[in-house]
């Protein structure tokens, strides 16, 4: 018995009938199987592209609302229309619709309306199949002469219809709560005529979804993708996202990791030259002895200079010509896979300099601190009242005999004043409390001769004009000795602001950027770092698909989204994830420490975009101002050359982080 569509033959009413039949095997046939099911058989979504059966990749646009999703639909089917007449084949690219049910607000009749009011769609065009409305039964959509360019369906197509000229799927409902969406997408990855088409475009399916954010949409389509039997490498690798606001066909995911480009050579070798191009395998390269007696060499991907150089020799002459040439096309296919960085392409953002006594040195608030005359004895040696103030802390207890037992109780505070805490006691001199002191609040930056003497004028104000016994200081010189260490502190502080303000912003500051002593990003930088290995592939990072750092907040958090928005931008050529406080990355200098900004980008037109992403609970704190006003100084010495923008989830005027990218780009 042979059953298709079997994954709804599982009825009681089902099983009866097979076993009435008595056969002696069922072969079943199913895109999405059952949990536990016996297959003999899977055919993966690559094969299916392989053998040019399906469309693939998926391009996936998100939208706010179910009528620019529609309208997307309908603008996505006019630009495939455009290839389409350049085909050798009659093609006429159909949208198909997923309505709500009758209960819903988007119902088959309400964007039926939508179709024929909003975006001026002829009725003639529009097709309605249904349990109820069954208007595709006489229609053949394969005829040149059909109208029909639209279809609206809720369920009835999931199954057992087949057009392939449906090209472009749009479902007004939400993907998460959509039941049967994978059997109706299923209907827009056929391949017309089962061959690839001339034009690149008229090979890929779409899809329009109204979903807030993107990596929603995305999740769930690859869940989907899953559900209809495609692997979980295979779903991530199949959908690219759809620009909403640039050119529709312009933007291109880099091939795959899993289809690496691989040769493989054999030739005739000896046991000394086998035994010799073995210890070159390893990541990328195998070597094995075939039964027909040669050696087959087998290179995926990229393969170092060195060892190419040792396998070369290893070969005789006859062979290495041949082997050389192979090789050579190799690299050229692998260089159309590898990342711009990978690709050996320079990405260098200048460096903020400052010429200090003639000399340009690196903007750097420790830096500047060298140039700084600053001394501790310019600051008042004086702990006042409200400053240090000792309140003794100590409770008291008496433990005595009662009768045969021992007893436990508080001291009375004015039995406590009978005792003179204030006793001299042997060793507790100011002098010592300044040497003891001296070595506490030790300051690599500060010389021992001069913090001493400032520590001795502090214990001397203490014990002469604030009258405090010695004996009392040395009980809380602890407290003491943090006090002095937060008011050095905190004098170093006004010290770096100053030198901050004097060396960058006051008006005889000379400032500029170096691109000789720039921050270069290379491959492999932040190889140290963890990875993002979320579903949704970022094409455009300099370090490859692969590489992109791991984000400081979760897949669904503002950074993410911000670097989602940033790699979708048609004016960027490729960005790249800046690691906070990692030594190769870029980083601005502040008063008091160093600013990692998240995002660099290069843009098409060779200017520089920085980008820092502020959550709107941090928008307006003095650092987050701090941190632009240092990034608007690198703008301007930039001489057009560079950009600066400080993106926030929406900005007061009610741009979301998108525009403000834009707006930024644009000037």
């Amino acid at each position: 018995m042979i059953v298709d569509e079997a994954h709804n033959a599982v009825t009681d009413l089902s099983r009866e009938i097979q076993q009435r039949v008595n056969q002696c095997a069922i072969i079943e046939f199913t895109a999405t199987p059952r949990f536990n099911s016996n297959i003999l058989h899977s055919v993966t979504a690559q094969e299916l592209k392989r053998e040019e059966m399906i469309k693939l990749p998926i391009l996936l646009a998100e939208h706010d609302s179910w009528q620019n999703a529609v309208n997307g639909a309908v603008a996505t089917r006019a630009a495939l229309e455009e290839h389409a007449r350049a085909d050798s084949q009659y093609v006429r690219p159909l949208v198909l619709f997923q309505a709500q049910p009758k209960n819903q607000d988007v119902t088959v009749e309400v964007l039926k309306n939508h179709l024929m009011e909003v975006e001026q769609v002829p009725q003639e065009r529009i097709a309605v199949a249904t349990g109820d409305q069954r208007e595709l039964d006489v229609i053949d959509l394969f005829d040149p002469q059909c109208p029909i360019e639209y279809v609206i369906t809720v369920e009835a197509l999931k199954e057992g219809w087949d057009c392939s000229f449906a090209y472009v799927f749009c479902s007004v409902a939400n993907i998460r709560s959509a039941t049967a969406v994978e059997q109706l997408l299923g209907r827009v990855l056929r391949m017309p005529y089962a061959r690839r088409r001339q034009a690149a475009e008229l090979n890929k399916a779409y899809a329009h979804v109204s979903e807030l954010s993107f990596q929603q949409a995305a999740r769930t389509l690859v869940d989907k993708l899953v559900g209809m039997g495609f692997e979980e490498e295979e779903a991530r690798d199949s959908i690219e996202r759809l620009p909403l606001q640039d050119t529709l066909f312009e933007n291109r995911l880099p091939a795959s990791r899993e289809t690496e480009p691989a040769f493989t050579c054999a030739i005739a070798a000896t046991p000394e030259m086998m035994a010799t191009l073995k210890q070159q395998a390893g990541s990328g390269i195998a070597v094995h002895e075939t039964e027909a007696g040669q050696i087959s060499i087998t290179i995926t991907g990229p393969v170092a200079a060195t060892v190419e150089a040792a396998i070369l020799q290893a070969l005789p002459g006859t062979e290495r010509a041949t082997f050389q040439q192979k090789i050579e096309s190799h690299k050229q296919a692998v260089a159309t896979m590898l990342s711009p960085a990978g690709r050996g392409e320079r990405f260098t953002v200048p460096q903020l300099m400052v010429r200090i006594q003639g000399e340009l040195n690196f903007a750097d608030t420790d830096g500047f601190m060298e140039f700084s005359d600053w001394s501790l004895l310019d600051h008042p040696a004086r702990l006042e009242e409200d400053q240090f103030t000792i309140r003794e802390s100590a409770r008291h207890f008496e433990i005595d005999l009662d009768g045969n037992r021992i007893a436990c109780q508080f001291v009375d505070e004015k039995e406590q004043l009978t005792l003179d805490l204030n006793s001299p006691v042997e060793g507790w001199t100011p002098e010592n409390l300044a040497i003891w002191l001296d070595r506490q609040v030790h300051q690599s930056d500060i010389s021992q001769s001069v913090l001493l003497r400032w520590v001795r004028d502090h214990v001397a104000y203490l014990t002469g004009p604030r009258s405090m016994h010695i004996s009392a200081l040395m009980r809380a010189k602890f407290v003491l000795a943090r006090k002095l260490r937060d008011m050095i502190a905190t004098y170093r502080s006004d010290e770096r602001n100053k030198v901050y303000q004097r060396y960058l912003f006051a008006p005889e500051a000379r400032v500029e950027l170096s691109f000789d002593n720039g921050f270069e990003f290379k491959d492999g930088m932040f190889r140290d770092q963890r990875c993002y290995r979320g579903h949704f592939q970022f094409r455009k990072h300099f370090l490859g698909v692969d590489n992109v750092p791991l984000f400081d907040s979760t897949e669904n958090g503002e950074e993410f989204q911000c670097a989602q928005m940033l790699d979708s931008l048609n004016e960027v050529t490729y960005w790249v994830r800046n690691v906070a406080r990692h030594p190769a990355a870029f980083w601005l200098p502040t008063a008091t420490d160093k600013f990692y900004p998240d995002f660099v980008a290069l843009l098409k037109d060779g200017r520089l975009l920085v980008v820092e992403y502020k959550g709107a609970f941090l928008a307006d704190r003095p650092d987050t101002r701090e941190k632009q006003t240092i990034g608007r100084l690198w703008e301007q010495r930039s001489n057009g050359k560079g950009l600066f923008v400080l993106v926030t989830r929406e900005d007061d005027r009610g741009n979301d982080m998108r525009r403000q990218l834009q707006i930024k780009i644009a000037g």
